[in-house]
């Protein structure tokens, strides 16, 4: 494919599994799809060295608006998202990675107001999320009466705050560590289920708090995690899907979430002044 008269400028925040898996194609593959790396920031710099060329790390992520960015996608922590989403979006379109951050009211509100104020695009990638946008035109007919999610992992693979999963032994089985709205699950575990945030976002007029999530600890899933999504509709009418996606053990990921992300990625052309699932 020939390479774009004009490139996408992309600036990536984050630097772990993910971030590394965006840099190097965009550095390998970037020219034929019309993508230009501008910047990788990481908390740890020094994580970059010998692996970023040097002119392309940033160093100070307040500098981002000088390295002219026609994307920003942020994989690393919904902290960023709480602290520069906005003015990530007064100079460029956003992916937030870390959509769990909308479960904040607040900045949800905020965020979107910004697209609006500066003409952006909030994008939210579908990741992990199978029949995103069959949720999404189910809400926008007012058809969506109901929807549930039940994500289940090794143990090894959550980051939960406090010590939920900490006396977890190996050949313990299943355990059920929550279940209620994907609003009370976002800051228990901000990591893990950013596939029901962005389901929240997809379902609208249900949102953070009217769509349910369940998270489950299962020592048999040594290879794989499992995404269930139950949609249901008027007079009966119901979707129930489970997606296996291959993980090794202590992966938050799931490896086919990586080429997930770079599709989404492949569509950031800018809608202008809304949120977009992707």
């Amino acid at each position: 494919m020939a390479a774009r008269s004009s490139s996408l400028r992309v600036g990536v925040v984050g630097y772990g599994h993910l971030g590394q898996y965006l840099v190097e194609r965009i550095l390998q593959e970037g020219a034929a799809h019309g993508l230009t790396l501008a910047f990788v920031w990481n908390r740890n710099s020094d994580k970059l060295k010998g692996l970023v060329p040097s002119e392309l790390i940033l160093g100070d992520l307040s500098s981002f608006a000088n390295r002219r960015c026609d994307v920003i996608v942020e994989v690393c922590h919904p902290q960023i998202v709480k602290e520069f989403g906005i003015h990530f979006l007064s100079q460029s379109h956003f992916m937030v990675g870390s959509p769990s951050a909308l479960s904040d009211v607040d900045l949800n509100k905020k965020l979107h107001q910004a697209t609006q104020q500066y003409g952006r695009t909030l994008y939210i990638p579908s990741g992990a999320l199978w029949g995103g946008q069959d949720i999404q035109r189910m809400n926008d007919n007012g058809a969506l009466k109901a929807l549930f999610i039940r994500m289940s992992k090794h143990p090894s693979c959550f980051r939960l705050t406090g010590d939920v999963l900490s006396d977890w032994e190996e050949g313990e089985g299943r355990r059920v560590l929550f279940r209620g709205s994907v609003a009370e699950l976002c800051p228990l575990a901000p990591n893990n289920v950013n596939t029901m945030a962005a389901a929240a976002v997809a379902a609208g007029t249900l949102g953070f708090t009217g769509v349910q999530g369940e998270i489950v600890s299962d020592t048999a899933l040594r290879d794989y995690h499992v995404v269930e999504v139950e949609a249901t509709g008027p007079n009966g009418f119901s979707v129930h899907t489970v997606r296996r996606n291959p993980a090794q053990l202590g992966a938050v990921t799931g490896s086919a979430t990586y080429n997930s992300f770079w599709n989404s990625l492949l569509v950031c052309k800018g809608h202008g002044g809304r949120v977009y699932l992707c």
